[in-house]
């Protein structure tokens, strides 16, 4: 995982992720995880892919609130790149789609934007 060290940065204290070790079997079991989280339509979890849809870039998280976010939230939200995409037109524009994009099509009136 060649963003491991930044991931961690922003992660590793709140989630644990990713370990400094992950396994290709830990990260099928993580992606399973998050497929069944999202088909029970607790949480939400979006890859960022390339044009041709064949690389990760990255992802955006939708969580519900929870006894870290302030009062009156009504979700957490969080996203990353990997470190190639970071300080790109591709991190501006999610930067700002994903805030847009959480009050306008979400309904969202106070997203925690955590960590």
């Amino acid at each position: 995982m060649g963003s491991r060290e930044r991931l961690w940065a922003k992660y590793g204290t709140a989630w644990g992720w990713p370990p400094a070790t992950m396994t290709y079997e830990a990260d099928k079991e993580d992606l399973a995880r998050h497929e069944a989280e999202t088909m029970a339509q607790e949480t939400f979890n979006y890859a960022v892919l390339n044009d041709g849809e064949t690389e990760l870039l990255g992802c955006v998280y939708i969580d519900p609130a929870d006894e870290k976010s302030p009062p009156g939230s009504d979700a957490v939200a969080s996203w990353w790149l990997v470190n190639r995409a970071t300080g790109t037109h591709l991190e501006r524009a999610l930067d700002d789609f994903v805030p847009r994009w959480l009050a306008e099509t979400w309904g969202f009136g106070s997203v925690h934007y955590f960590p």
